[in-house]
């Protein structure tokens, strides 16, 4: 049984800051997890990755915007988000497992066995 738990979010105007958080439980095993967002009409696409060996991914979009961070030990991860951008806002998702060792924003949204409820993310221009 893993539990996922999504936090942060909200809005703000562009340019401005806003962070999410993502929990894993068991805390004890290792996981490889991943930020996806998708907006109204459009597909859902990968933000960010952070897999079990500690190697980080990020689609171009946000490269130097987003930078995401093992928080606590092992079970926690944190995207910060700068310099929002309109074309960020979506509902963002934690998916995460504690089965998939190696991840990058290229891995199919299969492979992650967990996903969160979503936390939204609202920037306006």
């Amino acid at each position: 049984q893993v539990q996922i738990v999504e936090s942060g979010g909200g809005s703000v105007q562009a340019g401005g800051s806003l962070r999410l958080s993502c929990s894993c439980a068991p805390s004890e095993n290792t996981y490889s997890m991943g930020w996806f967002r998708q907006a109204p009409g459009k597909q859902r696409e990968a933000v960010a990755t952070f897999d079990s060996t500690g190697m980080t991914s990020y689609r171009d979009s946000v490269k130097g915007r987003f930078t995401i961070s093992k928080t606590n030990g092992k079970n926690r991860f944190d995207l910060q988000m700068n310099n929002l951008k309109p074309e960020d806002t979506a509902m963002y998702y934690c998916a995460a497992d504690p089965g998939l060792r190696r991840c990058t924003i290229w891995t199919p949204v299969r492979n992650f066995g967990y996903w969160g409820q979503g936390k939204q993310v609202t920037v306006s221009s």
